[in-house]
């Protein structure tokens, strides 16, 4: 996101170099940190604004997430009106509404009227409902309605992502008015690639690109050089769709429109870009069974995230140890088979999270739909069967060899097969099911998989082994 303009503040020596920050490593220097946490300590105000003042948003993001809770709101205290406001949407959820609550609103809303209105919503939408209005009735009354719209619109929506500053201008202007109104205009966003087409009730009808403005001579129409907005992108749409629009038609800039086609602001790449680094992490979360967790979150509200699917893991688990119980006699005539059960549980689990990452990938980009799915099951049964074949050779040799007994290493070789049968069909068959039934498959694909995997593989090895012991 693109912050507000820095100051250079009095007493500012110089601008800290990057390589005075970060180590090699990548990661924020630890002597960096104990110069700015002894000039906080000395409250040597100074200091702070040479080392922290020109820092870059991202940058002060990092430190703020590198200080201890009481530093953090001290900094932004003793800096005041030199904090940048706008690194707060670089840092996480908990160490920015630590430090935002413990500012008094009226500072609050001072400091979101300096920024750009996507980062304002940003700080704004994790406040309580009071604190918001509160902050909102301190506004002027064009940029309170702005930043109302935007909040209105439901979370993880294009609308709360877009920036609701924008240029728009009517059909009949020539460039030459354009030019003009942008050169006089004191209001227009700081940075901006396109220019939106609007008729009198500010429904879209094109846009026009600067490059091209500056191309066109000054007598000409804006509606002879507009183009069709074929990619405005709906307020309510979902944020990852929206991400989806940027990446499938490699966009730079999209106007939002609301259900009347009435353009209220614009979605811009830094903003997607920052989407797509939020679902793709949020994805790789769920698939482990955590939620919305943050490296700065408590205990408490960690645990709290984290226990729902062990439970139900521990649900499954007994499952599979209720399938080990029923050849309790034959585990008591081959002992082997226990050393073994590891083995073809691990290995069918892994089998099964490998076919299962790609599919929930394959679902969350849109690549696996209804016209290919059959070819891809058809795809990953016939590599679960290959894999199987070379698992099962290599097991079958090393269990006989191991325990001296070639049946067991063909009982296991077989059940091995199976196994990785079931978890090709497990992983792929799983998160379809989720994603038909409406459910998110990479919440729980996992768990289910896993359990598929251990049933089945428990199943098959055991009750070879069982059948086996029958005929010998």
């Amino acid at each position: 996101m693109e912050g507000q303009e820095k100051r250079s503040p009095e007493g500012a020596g110089h601008e800290p170099d990057k390589a005075d920050i970060y180590g090699e490593d990548g990661v924020i220097r630890p002597s960096y940190i104990a110069q700015v946490a002894a000039a906080i300590a000395d409250r040597d105000v100074l200091t702070l604004r040479r080392e922290v003042g020109d820092l870059h948003q991202s940058e002060l993001g990092d430190l703020l997430e590198a200080l201890l809770p009481e530093q953090r709101r001290l900094l932004v205290s003793l800096l005041g009106e030199d904090f940048d406001f706008s690194s707060l949407t670089e840092v996480d959820e908990a160490i920015r509404l630590d430090i935002v609550q413990s500012l008094p609103n009226a500072e609050i809303a001072k400091a979101v009227q300096e920024l750009d209105s996507d980062d304002a919503v940003y700080i704004l939408e994790d406040l309580d409902q009071e604190d918001q209005d509160e902050i909102l009735s301190q506004l002027p009354f064009t940029e309170r309605i702005r930043l109302r719209r935007s909040l209105d619109y439901p979370e993880e929506t294009a609308g709360r992502r877009m920036q609701t500053e924008f240029v728009a201008v009517p059909p009949f202007w020539t460039v030459g008015q354009t030019i003009d109104y942008m050169r006089e205009d004191q209001n227009l966003p700081d940075r901006f690639s396109q220019i939106f087409v609007i008729d009198p009730s500010f429904r879209l009808l094109g846009s026009v690109y600067l490059d091209q403005i500056l191309r066109t001579k000054r007598g000409v129409k804006i509606e002879d050089i507009m183009h069709e907005t074929r990619h405005a992108i709906p307020a309510t749409m979902d944020q990852e769709e929206a991400a989806r629009e940027f990446e499938q038609y490699d966009l730079l800039s999209a106007a939002v429109v609301d259900e009347n086609d009435r353009l209220v602001g614009v979605l811009t790449i830094d903003d997607v870009v920052d989407v797509i680094q939020e679902e793709a992490e949020e994805d790789l979360l769920r698939m482990g069974g955590v939620g919305d967790e943050e490296l700065s979150d408590t205990v408490a509200s960690i645990s709290r995230s984290r226990v729902p699917w062990l439970l139900v893991n521990l649900a499954t688990a007994f499952i599979s140890a209720s399938i080990i119980s029923m050849f309790g006699a034959t585990i008591e005539q081959m002992v082997a088979l226990a050393a073994l059960m590891p083995v073809v549980a691990s290995l069918g689990g892994n089998a099964g999270t490998q076919t299962m990452t790609v599919t929930v990938r394959a679902l969350a980009t849109r690549d696996l739909d209804i016209y290919n799915a059959g070819r891809v099951i058809r795809r990953e049964v016939m590599v679960g069967v290959m894999n199987g074949a070379v698992i099962a050779a290599i097991i079958g040799v090393i269990a006989g060899v191991w325990f001296h007994n070639l049946d067991l290493g063909i009982v296991i070789a077989m059940a091995m097969i199976i196994n990785m049968l079931a978890a090709a069909l497990g992983g792929i068959l799983i998160p379809l099911l989720l994603d038909k039934l409406g459910a998110d498959p990479a919440i729980s694909s996992s768990i289910f998989t896993t359990m598929i995997t251990d049933v089945i593989g428990f199943l098959a090895f055991l009750g070879l082994a069982a059948w086996w012991l029958k005929l010998g």
